[in-house]
């Protein structure tokens, strides 16, 4: 990701900031009617003014995120270029949204209400759409977050404003996102071993009731670091060694040669696959960054999906 915002403020900070705008604004006005040549662009977020009837904090919450957009002027293309008004106010709002106390039903009326402002304008519509990529799709985000993302695409996929080729390329990251998720069964695949040997995932014996699945490419830096962080880590030796885990590492793209180079390098305790570019092809899972890592329980359900390494081997030994 080449730019992620700074998460500045709390929910608890940024309702105290709201309650006080109407004042700090009517000062900054009367400010501005005495200079005929001070700019009438904001120098900071227009926060909706939070009614002072509202005194309970998820009252305020309620209608801070109902009306988020209110005061913004999504036609001024400067505003919406500016990082540290718009941007930075996007993360506010989608770090309130992430709260496990928002509502399933505040969330949508929120992006609902994003989306209904910044559609309307042709280079709005694209700078937030891209934001919300960056901020919500890459993995490597800190506001990463496939169930807000969700309901931003199925916004937008309502959008008037958008053709059935954009729609399309929506509909098919709802479907990437929508595979695999914690809890459900996993998308079944087969793959190869070097001698040859045609297995399933579905039929992959189990130890400990923990599989897990390394999705990888040798040829991916970021694969290799995991790697090596993975084959020189204690904890997952110890794993398999005592019969906690098993290790499934299958090569997903089309360099045969690129995986055979790697076999030495794949430790003997784990099964070392290639799936002949099927799961990706189909698509089974959504392998956006590499590598990608999978936990699954005996029975192949899902238990962590595009983990972090270190979420994988604290739930597999108990130790962070």
């Amino acid at each position: 990701m080449n730019r992620i915002r700074v998460i500045a403020l709390a929910a608890t900070a940024l309702l105290c900031l709201t309650s006080c705008t109407g004042k700090a604004q009517n000062s900054r006005s009367n400010e501005a009617s005495e200079s005929t040549t001070q700019s009438a662009r904001p120098t900071e977020f227009p926060y909706p003014d939070i009614p002072v009837t509202l005194t309970e904090p998820e009252a305020r919450k309620d209608f801070l995120l109902r009306h988020y957009w209110d005061k913004f002027n999504f036609a001024d293309t400067v505003l919406v270029n500016d990082r540290d008004i718009t941007e930075q106010a996007l993360v506010n709002q989608l770090a309130l949204l992430a709260d496990t106390t928002t509502t399933a039903t505040l969330t949508e009326a929120s992006i609902d209400h994003l989306c209904s402002g910044m559609e309307r304008e042709a280079h709005a519509r694209a700078v937030f759409m891209q934001l919300m990529d960056d901020y919500l799709f890459d993995p490597n985000s800190p506001l990463y977050s496939e169930s807000l993302y969700a309901v931003y695409l199925r916004r937008m996929m309502q959008s008037t404003a958008l053709d059935d080729v954009r729609k399309s390329s929506l509909a098919y990251r709802l479907k990437l996102i929508s595979l695999n998720r914690p809890g459900t069964p996993a998308s079944d695949f087969t793959y190869y071993l070097p001698d040859g040997s045609r297995h399933t995932l579905r039929n992959t014996p189990v130890k400990g009731n923990r599989l897990l699945l390394v999705f990888y490419d040798p040829e991916c830096e970021s694969c290799q670091q995991t790697l090596r962080q993975m084959t020189s880590d204690v904890r997952l030796l110890q794993a398999l060694q005592q019969g906690k885990l098993t290790v499934l590492a299958v090569y997903t793209e089309a360099n045969p040669e690129a995986w055979r180079r790697e076999q030495p390098y794949i430790p003997s305790s784990w099964l070392n696959a290639t799936d002949r570019e099927a799961i990706k092809s189909r698509p089974l899972y959504d392998l956006k960054a590499m590598p990608a890592l999978y936990l699954l329980d005996g029975q192949k359900k899902v238990l962590l999906k595009d983990a972090k390494y270190e979420e994988v081997i604290t739930a597999v030994s108990g130790k962070g």
